[in-house]
């Protein structure tokens, strides 16, 4: 798990960051068509109650110390997934043999590659982030997340330094068991559909207002699509005190459904 400590540190510049600059600007453009449908909410998000409020100035002290944890205590000490990775190749070759799918050509192995990494990470991480409301012990750390009292897009990053780890360790390994998996399927050329580098699912995700989620701009999507992906209204939902055991999705809503 590489790690660019600019990058990680100035996340304006860094499009594997919820606040690089893309995705601030189009979630400003988004939030800004909001407003000017609802006027009368305009006072409240662009008030300096709210972006002053003494929970938003400790996100802001979250952010900083976030990059801190990560970088010299998180990353350090978990596991990469590229070790993961070749954990898992390795033993499925031991348990099963040599094996090698040619029938696909290298651009339907990318697509089907990102595809897969995509819902298997937002899989895992609906699986963990329900487990850290539903078991005490781990909502212990996870509270710490909820206890904002006004959200803005920067309490993404107020997070307990052992919650930081449990979501690394989930990172690093989904992302090195399904490129094991592949690996041992169809070979080491295997790639990702990007833009700028992410995940192109990510990327579009992100592009589409993911910072709204923490914020209080209240969009909704219509209710078929709010059955597969998470809307924004639907993540603000989650951190209220009625419906904090819903909505546990990061990017698909398909999960909670399910389950």
């Amino acid at each position: 798990m590489e790690i660019n400590i600019l990058d990680s540190f100035v996340g304006l510049l860094s499009p594997s960051q919820r606040i690089y600059w893309q995705y601030i600007a189009s979630s400003i453009f988004i939030a800004s068509i909001y407003l000017l449908v609802y006027k009368n909410e305009m006072k409240i998000n662009l008030s300096h109650k709210l972006w002053l409020h003494k929970s938003a100035i400790l996100d802001y002290k979250y952010f900083f110390l976030s990059f801190f944890i990560k970088t010299l205590l998180i990353l350090p000490i978990i596991i990469s997934a590229q070790e993961i990775a070749i954990f898992i190749y390795e033993l499925l070759t031991y348990e099963f043999g040599y094996m090698r799918i040619n029938t696909f050509s290298y651009t339907q192995v990318v697509v089907l590659f990102t595809i897969t990494l995509f819902v298997i990470s937002d899989f895992t991480r609906y699986w963990l982030h329900r487990i850290l409301h539903t078991i005490p012990f781990f909502w212990e750390f996870h509270k710490v997340h909820h206890s904002a009292k006004v959200l803005t897009p920067i309490t993404f990053y107020r997070v307990h330094p052992i919650e930081n780890f449990f979501f690394g360790f989930r990172y690093a390994a989904s992302i090195g068991f399904v490129s094991g998996v592949f690996i041992y399927l169809f070979g080491a050329m295997i790639g990702v559909c990007e833009i700028l580098g992410t995940n192109v699912l990510l990327y579009i995700f992100a592009i589409m207002g993911s910072n709204l989620r923490h914020s209080h701009i209240k969009i909704s999507y219509p209710m078929i699509v709010e059955k597969i992906f998470i809307s924004p209204f639907q993540h603000q939902l989650h951190h209220s005190r009625t419906y904090h055991s819903k909505n546990y999705g990061g990017y698909l809503a398909i999960w909670d459904t399910m389950f």
